[in-house]
């Protein structure tokens, strides 16, 4: 069975981009076949995997516009096991130009569906926003990814993507739920991040993952030479946490598989 884990938070700088790319990178790693979709308009994810979104000939655009198929737009990576949906240049407008169409909510879903087999895990990344892209994003899931670093205003804004998810649940995919909560930018010696730990568990209770991601130069330097941190610095402490966060992924899957 193939799942659908969408990494989400409309607040910027929470490690969205860092973790989709690494735990796309990481399943992969453990010979999980792995889709990273890139629909951020940034790019990031897309850059993180080693290529230029400048030089995309197809890209998650055209999937949001209905103007090509997924297998049209795939590329396979270096990395093991991991395929990339790009996002191109012209990505940020793909908002506008779909806005009127009826099943604008539901294009990305309907891209996934002829090539979702081929997967065990695919992965998307979403823009630091709630508009139609990041709703087509939710439509398509099974589950959502929720980062949140360990800094003052952790939860700011979390209430607005729980509505989102309520309202896509709602109306729009019966079976969405919260795949779980990951603690980004961890540093056990602040007393802060100890107040953020103990927010977030309560208000996502038993929702947080084992696993946190600490701060790193190696996890912020990676992305600029394309690489996931795993192929980046195998033996660094982001590496060997997104690693777990995988194993963590994939033995949730076997209790409930």
């Amino acid at each position: 069975m193939t799942k659908i884990i969408t990494v989400a938070n409309q607040k910027g700088g929470v490690g969205k981009t860092t973790s989709a790319v690494n735990i796309a990178a990481g399943l992969g790693y453990y010979g999980k076949r792995s889709l990273l979709v890139d629909i951020d308009p940034q790019g990031n994810a897309t850059s993180g995997v080693g290529f230029d979104k400048r030089s995309i000939a197809k890209s998650t655009y055209e999937i949001l516009l209905n103007e090509a198929r997924a297998e049209e737009v795939i590329l396979h990576t270096k990395y093991n096991n991991l395929d990339l949906m790009p996002a191109g240049i012209d990505l940020a407008a793909a908002e506008f130009e779909i806005m009127d169409a009826p099943d604008r909510l539901q294009r990305l879903k309907k891209a996934l569906l002829p090539i979702k087999a081929n997967y065990d895990y695919i992965i998307i990344d979403c823009p630091p926003s709630l508009g139609v892209i990041t709703t087509n994003a939710l439509t398509a899931c099974d589950s959502v990814l929720v980062p949140i670093q360990c800094e003052y205003y952790a939860l700011e804004g979390l209430s607005q993507l729980m509505n989102s998810v309520r309202y896509v649940k709602r109306k729009l995919n019966e079976h969405i739920y919260i795949e779980g909560v990951l603690l980004t930018m961890y540093d056990g010696r602040l007393n802060l991040t100890q107040q953020v730990v103990s927010e977030v568990k309560q208000f996502f209770p038993k929702k947080v993952f084992g696993t946190v991601i600490p701060r790193g130069v190696r996890l912020s330097e990676a992305p600029s030479f394309g690489m996931p941190i795993m192929y980046y610095d195998k033996s660094c402490k982001g590496s060997e946490a997104y690693l777990n966060l995988s194993q963590e992924l994939i033995s949730k899957e076997r209790k409930h598989g």
